[in-house]
């Protein structure tokens, strides 16, 4: 199976308030030739531009709720990229105000985009999306409006090929071992084989969780469980727990806990609240629960190998 490279880029990791170095909450993920973004705050599509993402890939974008610092981005981008040229269709995923919100403000401000507009209204939590080699699953957050949280997670790959052993049996290369690479079962002069004669133990895909504005929850222990990857909001320190609680936003130290007892491999935390110049506190205080640890800055980069590997940033 072809290798697939997957990274994560923080466009904005402010809260609700953008700062000199901070923009408004965008998270992309990107999976060989395709853009999924998660987010898309006031003002995104200058650091997406600056990424170099690429304006004409296919592109699916998921809004984790209708607060204006997490999908006012989402009019500039679309309308930016029919500027750039774009010509290929965008799926947009979010609750059912956001079909309003897009087609309100398209006739308000006379802009149409050259590319199709499809937007799917998320009814329910579960499975969003279905494709060859992921799915994109949907959980109900704690907030103080609907709002949703997701994860992307690959399907199994298959187990290693044993090339020796397949020299050893006489099967020429070519297609044949590319059907039992790929865990197919073949055959060859009149005899049946087994894929797993010459494959190892199928091997796991990459998750990776995006919490979008949450307070900790136990559906969400349970829906990030095992994630190599949990992107989750950390708006305030422990000292601003009342905030929070008020807010519906989570402390650091309850994001790191919620890391924690959901066994997942790394945490990175953004959303922080414009009050925090200093993130140091915010990292010192999620240390005490789990070490491993990302302060997310605006235009990271984060390398999400498959899961036998390291990942890097």
């Amino acid at each position: 199976m072809t290798l697939v490279e997957l990274k994560i880029v923080f466009l904005g990791t402010s809260g609700a308030i953008p700062t000199y170095e901070r923009g408004l909450s965008s998270i992309v993920i990107a999976r060989g030739d395709e853009i999924i973004i998660f987010d898309a705050g006031e003002g995104m599509q200058i650091k997406f531009l600056r990424s170099k993402l690429g304006i004409n890939k296919k592109m699916k974008i998921f809004i984790t709720h209708i607060h204006g610092d997490h999908c006012l981005g989402l009019l500039g981008l679309l309308q930016t990229l029919s500027l750039m040229g774009r010509t290929k269709p965008i799926e947009i995923f979010g609750e059912p105000r956001l079909q309003e919100f897009i087609l309100i403000n398209q006739k308000i401000l006379n802009f149409n985009v050259n590319y199709q507009i499809t937007i799917h209204t998320i009814q329910k939590e579960g499975l969003l999306v279905e494709e060859k080699d992921y799915l994109v699953k949907a959980c109900l957050a704690d907030h103080s409006i609907l709002a949703f949280s997701f994860i992307l997670e690959e399907n199994r790959r298959p187990g290693i090929f044993n090339l020796e052993r397949a020299h050893k049996s006489g099967i020429p290369e070519g297609q044949l071992y590319s059907l039992l690479q790929h865990g197919f079962d073949i055959e060859y002069k009149g005899t049946k084989i087994s894929a797993r004669e010459f494959t190892g133990p199928s091997r796991a895909g990459r998750k990776i969780g995006i919490s979008g504005d949450t307070r900790p929850s136990k559906k969400l222990e349970i829906f990030f469980k095992g994630c190599d990857v949990l992107v989750f909001e950390s708006t305030f320190t422990t000292q601003e727990r009342k905030k929070a609680i008020e807010r519906f936003h989570s402390t650091a130290l309850e994001a790191s806990s919620l890391a924690k007892i959901a066994k997942v491999k790394k945490l990175i935390l953004t959303h922080f609240s414009s009050r925090y110049t200093n993130l140091k506190l915010i990292e010192t205080e999620a240390k005490i629960n789990f070490e491993n640890i990302l302060i997310a800055h605006d235009l990271d980069v984060i390398n999400v190998p498959y899961p036998e590997k390291e990942l890097t940033k």
